[in-house]
């Protein structure tokens, strides 16, 4: 089987003939591009079947709105429940990439890890009214190598002997201010961006903008590192423009093929000895449910009717202090900066779980859209009157998994395919808006140490930590996995994103996705080797 090029780059790989039986994934972001990787590197040779275009890093543009547009997931979805987004970003419930590389290439970087406390969400934080609390199948111990692993592949920043990044204005700011209120554990890092050179990527240039699309590639995405390994390796065929739209079975209930729609729209489709989906949570639950038939009548691996439910979107919100002098926020790494004291579970603040603060800037063009949605008059132009003095801080933390929050097909509403468009619902829970309130007054209490004039609190904005939806669990009836990711009900059916939460932590969940992967590989091929896959 001859090489062939991808297209849209010069990345090259194996060709698999639709008729041949192969190791299909669906998404080459986090999960998968790490999958593919780590799957090639094991001599397996796989197909990797990514919807959107394949961008390099001479095509990104240096400007926001262009940039959004040029990478952001932008295909029809709906959105309902009582969440801000449905009202102020009814039609972008997510903001996320179609591209290869997935969201890793539109990321902050951040890369701490889950905490003990966090896998046992259920024995930790006891029974919540209103909450589908559920322990992870999982325990830290046993993450702890493939987050040793994950952390050096990425080259995340304050660990393995990996320098910090500088300190810009913005994170001096944050710095002083948590000093101040007496906080403890504040540093720039750890963030999968380079203060040196590491591992073939260059140290940060400091340019302010790599949150959507870093030209430098000093940060780590599967663009910069995993996808091009596996093609150096001869065993990855990467097909870009390759929409999945249906998972098939054979009389046995075994995955045997992945529909996909190609770059012209002509349905394709590829043999599969296995399948495993990484589209992110959305996507993920939507092909399930879209891949239903009579042997599964709600959906491909739903026996449970767990698919699509128990979406996550970390609870967020952002904090801006005004000074009576420049920060210059926008200079420097995007984020680069977190507080990690509040990431207890301490229920005497009123809530379960934790959060973390972490430095965050945005543009003049972002700043006007998101800063307070919908305003305009002369509140609105004083805050954006204010931007060179201001500094900016994000709020992410844990929320709890609701069954009503899920992701369903929307059959009045069809895509550019004719197909059902994703309709995500979600309500905030009482614990979430505990949470973000003590988080607001948290942070306003860091930039008033340091002497801010004045302090906004803007609501969250589009969701980037997309999880939960095809969760793990122990026993069939409570998720969709089990603890390798694979589907209790088709056994070369595998779930590779952050779709397998069972809960969300309060960390932001790429380090955690790619640990997963690094680990789900090492099953996968062990499966294969001994023939039980």
């Amino acid at each position: 089987m001859a090489a062939k090029p991808a297209s849209g780059g010069s990345v090259t790989g194996y060709s698999i003939d639709k008729n041949d039986e192969a190791v299909v994934i669906i998404g080459s972001g986090a999960g998968g591009g790490t999958l593919a990787y780590e799957l090639t590197a094991k001599g397996i040779p796989v197909v990797v079947l990514e919807a959107g275009p394949h961008l390099g890093h001479d095509d990104y543009v240096n400007n926001e709105w262009e940039a959004f547009n040029q990478m952001a997931w932008l295909d029809p979805r709906t959105t309902t429940g009582s969440w801000r987004i449905a009202q102020d970003f009814p039609n972008l419930p997510a903001w996320i990439v179609k591209a290869v590389g997935g969201t890793t290439t539109h990321w902050s970087g951040a890369t701490p890890r889950f905490k003990n406390h966090e896998f046992r969400a259920r024995s930790a934080y006891g029974r919540i009214e209103g909450a589908n609390l559920l322990d992870w199948p999982i325990t830290l111990e046993e993450m702890a190598p493939y987050y040793d692993r994950a952390e050096k592949s990425m080259g995340s920043t304050h660990v393995h002997g990996r320098p910090p990044l500088p300190a810009n204005n913005n994170y001096k700011v944050f710095a002083n201010g948590a000093k101040e209120v007496g906080y403890r554990y504040y540093a720039t890092g750890p963030y999968a961006t380079n203060a040196e050179e590491y591992d073939g990527r260059p140290a940060s240039i400091q340019d302010g903008f790599n949150f959507q699309g870093d030209k430098n590639k000093s940060k780590w995405s599967t663009l910069v590192r995993e996808i091009p390994r596996a093609a150096e390796t001869g065993l990855l065929d990467l097909r870009p423009d390759s929409q999945a739209v249906q998972i098939t079975h054979d009389s046995e209930g075994k995955a045997d093929a992945v529909l996909y729609l190609d770059g012209e729209g002509n349905l394709q489709r590829q043999a599969a000895k296995l399948v495993c989906v990484a589209g992110n949570s959305i996507e993920t639950s939507r092909l399930l449910l879209l891949s239903g038939t009579p042997s599964f009548p709600d959906g491909l691996a739903n026996s449970s009717g767990q698919v699509g439910r128990n979406y996550m979107r970390h609870l967020t919100g952002t904090v801006w202090g005004h000074f009576d002098k420049p920060v210059r926020m926008y200079r420097g790494e995007t984020m680069a900066g977190v507080i990690a004291d509040e990431s207890i579970h301490d229920p005497d603040r009123g809530f379960a779980g934790g959060y973390y603060m972490e430095t965050i800037s945005l543009g003049p063009a972002f700043m006007s859209a998101f800063v307070e949605p919908g305003a305009w008059g002369p509140d609105f132009a004083a805050l954006m009157d204010r931007y060179l003095n201001t500094a900016g801080m994000w709020i992410v933390g844990e929320d709890l998994p609701q069954e009503s929050n899920r992701i369903t097909l929307n059959t009045t509403v069809k895509d550019q395919h004719g197909l059902p468009v994703p309709n995500v619902h979600y309500d905030d829970h009482a614990n979430d808006l505990a949470m973000r309130e003590h988080g607001y007054a948290a942070g306003e209490s860091v930039y008033r140490a340091v002497g801010a004039q004045t302090s906004h609190r803007t609501p969250p904005y589009p969701s980037t930590h997309n999880l939960g939806t095809a969760r793990m669990s122990e026993r069939p009836e409570d998720g969709v996995v089990d603890k390798w990711g694979r589907s209790h009900d088709v056994k070369n059916l595998f779930i590779s994103d952050g779709s397998v939460f069972t809960s969300s932590a309060a960390a932001n969940p790429t380090l955690t996705i790619v640990a997963l992967a690094i680990r789900q590989a090492e099953y996968i091929a062990e499966q294969l080797r001994t023939q039980q896959l």
